[in-house]
């Protein structure tokens, strides 16, 4: 079977690093790209490209890239992101923009410059969150960049399913990344008083099967939905949470 190739945007750490590792164990060729180093596996096929992901021609060149390297790109995932708390109050230019850059400008760019080279019957992968599905306190800028990001899969789906493309979110809650633990120490956050307590509270009162998910179940989801088993499923933001948000 020829090996598919697949880009993936802050694949070098965390969950994106999770996905280009199942990808790669699974035929893939990866290009992932990110501003920190990656730590590479000389088991694994994946390709590591320095970039800034808010800009757009950043993901022009990963495309170009993978063209030239690999001659087709079939799968593309936009998973960079950050999170951070702040209330309204506190909420300036510079956060605002960080925040919309990073994970909604980043995403527009990524599918733009992936719709126009992307093969037949590829897919298109947007890394959401529970929180484009709803509100939380001290949370609004991240929960708009994720409402934000649920609405361009959704109508992208309806753009490019002539071209056979398939646009496709995955809304995960509460992974624990290094990231995620980072922002959760922040004064506005639900967790800055004591995160294990907080995480234990959350699981207990939130969670239908007493556990939140991993990143190791994402990164299936990913496999999953670039497959030709999903191949009738498209314009889906899909609730990764154990239950948490039942709809």
């Amino acid at each position: 079977m020829k090996n598919k190739v697949a880009i993936i945007t802050g694949g070098n750490k965390g969950i994106g690093l999770n996905i280009a590792r199942k990808l790669s164990e699974n035929n893939y060729k990866v290009i992932v790209c990110g501003k920190s180093f990656l730590e590479q596996d000389p088991n694994l096929n994946i390709k590591f490209i320095r970039g800034d992901l808010t800009q757009q021609s950043t993901h022009h060149h990963l495309v170009h890239e993978a063209i030239n390297l690999y001659g087709q790109l079939d799968l593309y995932v936009n998973n960079v992101g950050i999170s951070d708390w702040r209330p309204i109050e506190e909420i300036d230019e510079l956060f605002l923009e960080k925040i919309l850059r990073t994970n909604l400008y980043s995403a527009f760019w990524g599918c733009k410059a992936s719709a126009a080279n992307i093969s037949e019957n590829g897919s298109i992968i947007n890394i959401s969150s529970i929180a484009g599905k709803r509100g939380s306190k001290n949370n609004s800028a991240y929960v708009a960049s994720k409402f934000a990001m649920n609405g361009l899969t959704q109508s992208l789906a309806k753009e490019l399913g002539s071209k056979s493309i398939r646009v496709n979110a995955i809304c995960p809650v509460l992974i624990k990344t290094k990231g995620l633990l980072e922002a959760l120490k922040k004064e506005a956050s639900p967790a800055c008083l004591d995160i294990d307590n907080f995480f234990e509270e959350f699981i207990k009162t939130q969670s239908a099967l007493n556990r939140l998910p991993t990143a190791e179940e994402v990164s299936e989801m990913v496999l999953f939905l670039a497959s030709n088993k999903a191949r009738a499923i498209t314009g889906q933001c899909i609730n990764l949470d154990c239950g948490v948000f039942p709809q």
